[in-house]
């Protein structure tokens, strides 16, 4: 924690020495960029305890709000001093501001979440071997359970992923047990587009493998979950399901708007799933679960219509300002 304060003290001084925007969107790939100093120390999360990861996690997330907030101000501070003079006699304007996008805003907001609880993120490819897709999730071939998925098949026994429950099974290959990540990623199906269906969208599934995990430890997370994301005084309802990767099977609602609305599938890791990783299913258990950004985010902020998300009006995207 003492190193964590040391590198935000050192990121503020290296700012205030900033000059220009170059410099300054060179120092916001060093820190924040994809492979940037606070981004590669959340990701190294999973080399944690669980309670170390809970700690650390929440750090580095306020560090990396604190970051940004001060990076969005010099920035503003260097654009007004752009420029040899001002000329008084011009009439003054109004300063444009971008918005994030909605479902980036739910994306992270998610995200944020499961870090705070423990979880490492964990990234997988969007062209995926059939074995990782579907075999080794308890679904072969012929199985019933791939009609629920219509899939873009490619050459050579390739596809693009329908969930991202391949980066589960690539992450139990890897390493063993205690496993706690989330899988967030596109994903690809044949479906129209239409009011409620996109051929491409963006999915988030979880995965927690260790001794003696439970249906209540499910219950557990999903609820503290759900009351992070919408209200805490928010109703929630869990319901038999199937999943073939899966036994039991929930789905999981929420009372909003006089009604109820399924927001997520999960369940406890088939045994076979197990042993398709080469994780005994006598030692270990495990709970995985899943939901569509998308459908998170119309239901979060009342919208109706999936294709408002890809039309890029400008109109519909400033009304989404979070909360």
């Amino acid at each position: 924690m003492h190193n964590l304060e040391e590198i935000k003290l050192k990121a503020l001084e290296e700012l205030e020495r900033i000059k220009n925007l170059n410099d300054l969107n060179e120092f916001k790939i060093k820190y924040l960029g994809k492979k940037g100093i606070i981004t590669e120390m959340i990701k190294n999360l999973k080399t944690l305890t669980l309670e170390e990861r809970r700690i650390f996690g929440a750090k580095l997330n306020e560090i990396k709000d604190f970051l940004e907030e001060k990076i969005e101000k010099k920035k503003e501070e260097l654009i007004d001093l752009e420029g040899d003079f001002y000329d008084i006699s011009l009439l003054g304007y109004k300063r444009e501001f971008g918005n994030i996008h909605p479902i980036t805003r739910v994306f992270n907001e998610i995200i944020d979440i499961f870090l705070s609880m423990g979880f490492s993120i964990e990234d997988g490819p969007e062209i995926e071997e059939d074995w990782y897709n579907f075999t080794a999730l308890n679904i072969p071939k012929y199985h019933p359970a791939r009609d629920m998925q219509d899939t873009f098949y490619l050459e050579n026994n390739k596809l693009l992923r329908t969930h991202t429950s391949p980066i589960q099974i690539r992450t139990m290959e890897k390493n063993n047990p205690p496993i706690r990540i989330i899988a967030p990623g596109r994903v690809f199906r044949r479906d129209e587009l239409d009011a409620t269906h996109s051929p491409v969208f963006h999915q988030l599934e979880g995965l927690y493998v260790d001794k003696n995990v439970s249906l209540s430890d499910l219950k557990g997370t999903i609820e503290i979950f759900i009351h992070k994301l919408f209200s805490k005084d928010i109703e929630i309802k869990f319901r038999p399901s199937y999943f073939p990767f899966t036994e039991p099977s929930l789905e999981v609602l929420i009372y909003k708007d006089n009604k109820w609305l399924e927001i997520l599938g999960a369940g406890m890791v088939h045994p076979k799933v197990l042993k398709n990783c080469n994780i005994n299913p006598e030692i270990y258990s495990g709970f995985a679960f899943g939901l569509g950004i998308e459908r998170i985010t119309m239901i979060k902020y009342n919208i109706n219509d999936i294709r408002l998300f890809y039309e890029n009006d400008i109109k519909f995207l400033k009304q989404i300002k979070g909360g």
